[in-house]
């Protein structure tokens, strides 16, 4: 049977605007690759602000190809904001939740950005990339807003620099990325550990690269500083390299829609979706990147208050059991009474079948029958953990095994 993709909110949103894509073009920010992306046949759409490839060959074929082989993402709407000087470790420990002080020259982590009442302004990595230099990676949404808020709690001897129209990003991802990317640097790869960076030459060029990722598979982040949408050439030069050393691996280009699915597979949060500045890192359960014996930061007494009382919802993961599509805002019910709500979803590429993030009480564990209200009739889910997929056969882990 055909596999029929229903994309998460943002990208029913992101569909709806086309109808007004003439007029609002020339208002969005252009990416350095946009002229690259378009002679591919990208189809381009307005997100956050940014005129973006949602997608090339098909959503499908670009997700698998990063599943099974390696496929190359331009994210370079996300926002890089330069925290250094003497005070900047500092700044950074009061301001975002995890240990700033754990991290070396070249260490990065996952961490959040909260408002007094433990609210998630942002989720963000964080690479210590001098002694007294990091740099914050941002959701594209976000970034004026947490590039403000760092200018308002600014103190000490700090200097804050948003560093993103000048930045390119890009993602190389898939079980087969250490062997692309190994063609085009001396540095051996293999001594890159997850969460860790480098400031390597790629294709020539000074990059820094870290090891994260946000589609559950082993892969890399290339950053060039300094680098208009004006003068794009050395941008260029990377993708072009990028996608002829993969080509005998199977390399795709990929756009928003296959970092969606991806990410959801993996059961990884999207700002707007799972998070949001009414949510917790412990609601959420990312509470890994928050380190309250660290000492105070902002939203520190919030959450332990709400440690101490309890949680009254938790982030779930479903998968349906009857066919059906899950949505955004889609109820979900336990013998008939809602008891919670849906926050992404759409048809697993991977696996054919329903897939999905929401909020529910503390009380619904994994194992648990729900049901979701799809068109009004409630459609048989099981309440799961995440990743959706085996692990065995797909994702980071397996390089490992």
């Amino acid at each position: 049977m055909p596999i029929v993709l229903n994309l998460s909110n943002d990208f029913q949103k992101v569909l709806r605007w086309l109808g007004h894509y003439r007029r609002l073009g020339r208002h969005m920010k252009q990416l350095q690759l946009a002229r690259v992306h378009r002679s591919l046949g990208a189809e381009m759409v307005p997100f956050a602000g940014w005129e973006m490839p949602l997608r090339y060959s098909g959503i499908v074929e670009e997700h698998l190809a990063v599943r099974e082989a390696v496929g190359l993402f331009d994210v370079s709407h996300m926002g890089e904001i330069l925290v250094r000087k003497k005070d900047a470790g500092s700044f950074l420990q009061r301001t975002t939740t995890n240990d700033i002080s754990r991290l070396n020259v070249f260490d990065a982590h996952y961490s959040t950005v909260l408002n007094e009442r433990g609210g998630i302004m942002d989720d963000v990595f964080i690479y210590r990339v001098e002694e007294h230099a990091y740099m914050v990676v941002t959701n594209a949404i976000n970034i004026e807003k947490i590039y403000g808020w760092f200018k308002q709690q600014e103190s000490g001897d700090v200097e804050i620099q948003n560093i993103t129209d000048t930045t390119l990003m890009l993602a190389l991802q898939g079980p087969r990325a250490e062997q692309v990317l190994q063609q085009l640097t001396e540095f051996e790869l293999d001594q890159l550990g997850r969460f860790r960076a480098t400031s390597i030459e790629v294709a020539g060029l000074p990059t820094l690269v870290s090891r994260t990722g946000y589609t559950g598979e082993d892969g890399f982040e290339l950053y060039l500083t300094g680098e208009p949408a004006s003068n794009p050439a050395r941008a260029e030069g990377l993708w072009n390299a990028l996608l002829s050393a993969g080509r005998g691996v199977g390399i795709k280009p990929c756009g928003l829609g296959a970092r969606d699915t991806t990410r959801l597979e993996a059961g990884f949060v999207l700002y707007d979706h799972e998070l949001n500045e009414e949510t917790t890192p412990f609601e959420a359960k990312i509470s890994y990147a928050v380190k309250l014996e660290k000492g105070e930061f902002i939203g520190r007494e919030a959450l332990m208050r709400q440690r101490a009382t309890g949680l009254r919802r938790v982030r779930i993961g479903m998968r349906m059991l009857d066919r059906g599509v899950p949505r955004q805002g889609y109820r979900v019910l336990e013998d008939g009474e809602e008891v919670g709500y849906v926050t992404s979803g759409t048809i697993s590429p991977l696996l054919n079948v329903g897939i999905a993030m929401g909020y529910a009480s503390p009380d619904i564990a994994p194992g648990a029958r729900v049901a979701i209200e799809i068109h009004g009739k409630p459609r048989a889910a099981e309440v799961v953990n995440w990743p959706f997929y085996d692990t065995e056969k797909y994702g980071f882990t397996r390089r490992m095994t």
